[in-house]
């Protein structure tokens, strides 16, 4: 059995001269005026089968309010049982039934509970009389984000090319596999990513380009064999086959594209063929190495970096200081970031 909301509210609750129970009080008066949020939070939390008898469970009020003290405060479910437990404003706040200390894994059953659509109800509430008492309209989104590790490389217009064909060999041998025996195309994976390894590491602007060439052609080659085996698998309608067309057709035209634009670039004695290096701190990228008769092709550079730390016509070695100039500058301000959010 769970209650919608505590009616009568304790005369021991008090909330904390403090800046945050100032903060807790307003918030407390707020949910106060729109009790049928309380209702929506009371349609979640009840499960199907459960009958209107037994013990009772914590208040839909007390749920929601619990829910919004987890988030106000950033804190896990272990966290804030002991906050409701400890803090006399947390618990004036969260409506708690006298003597309740809800362990975390009920806390976490009963949040957990509160489906998205309620909290965006619950949002479009909050921004609603927030526009009508003109304290925000909602036209600007404010975020704010930790970096953290994630499993993938950094963007390169070799990678690319090494991906394009280490995906379509794996397209070729699954077609293999469907048809019961092999086809006649060869494995270039290798060579593929050989030649991309070389692309990142070489300092040489002719022996870069004759790589990028190379790696194009490879991946050419590649494509023409997908298309041969797309064709020999064109006849037959079972359903994975069917799939395997599906990925098929969704692959070919990013690969097609990829090897448009680098070949472009590989064809014009003029362009920079080089990792594509993007720092969002500096808001930079390196479009045309500088040419007689050519003015230099550099986006913005900010945040200090002087006239002559920029990319000149030396080679891809002072390139190579400027991207770790911008590089490690990003590193550091992300730090800063992550240490001030925890301070």
């Amino acid at each position: 059995m769970r209650q919608e909301r505590t009616v009568q509210a304790s005369i021991f609750d008090r909330f904390a001269t403090h800046e945050i129970g100032c903060e807790l009080k307003a918030m407390s008066q707020w949910l106060d005026e729109h009790c049928d949020l309380l209702s929506v939070v009371a349609r979640n939390l009840c499960r199907g089968g459960i009958k209107a008898t037994g013990r009772q469970g914590l208040p839909a009020e007390a749920v929601l309010r619990c829910a919004i003290l987890k988030q106000y405060r950033q804190l896990s479910y272990q966290e804030l049982a002991f906050h409701l437990e400890d803090s006399a404003s947390f618990r004036a706040f969260a409506r708690l039934p006298w003597s309740w200390s809800p362990q975390k894994s009920v806390l976490h059953k009963t949040i957990s509970a509160i489906r998205p659509e309620t909290w965006e109800q619950i949002n479009r509430t909050l921004l609603s009389v927030a526009r009508q008492a003109k304290l925000e309209d909602g036209a600007v989104v404010r975020l704010d984000s930790t970096v953290t590790s994630a499993l993938m490389h950094e963007p390169s217009d070799s990678s690319l090319l090494w991906d394009a064909v280490r995906i379509m060999v794996r397209l070729l041998k699954r077609a293999d596999a469907l048809i019961g025996g092999a086809g006649s195309w060869r494995d270039h994976c290798r060579a593929a990513k050989k030649r991309a390894h070389k692309i990142q590491f070489t300092r040489s602007r002719s022996t870069r380009v004759q790589l990028y060439r190379e790696l194009i052609a490879i991946t050419r080659t590649t494509l023409a064999d997908l298309e041969q085996a797309s064709e020999r698998l064109a006849v037959a309608s079972t359903p994975p086959i069917a799939l395997w067309q599906v990925q098929v057709r969704h692959d070919r035209p990013l690969v097609e594209r990829i090897i448009r634009l680098l070949a472009a670039d590989a064809g014009a004695p003029r362009r920079l063929l080089w990792p594509s290096a993007a720092a969002s701190g500096g808001r930079w990228r390196l479009r045309h190495a500088r040419q007689p008769g050519h003015s230099e092709g550099v986006g913005r550079l900010r945040h200090g970096l002087s006239q002559e730390s920029r990319p000149q016509d030396r080679g891809y070695g002072q390139k190579q200081v400027v991207y770790r100039k911008l590089r490690n500058f990003r590193a550091g301000i992300e730090a800063g970031i992550s240490c001030l959010k925890r301070a």
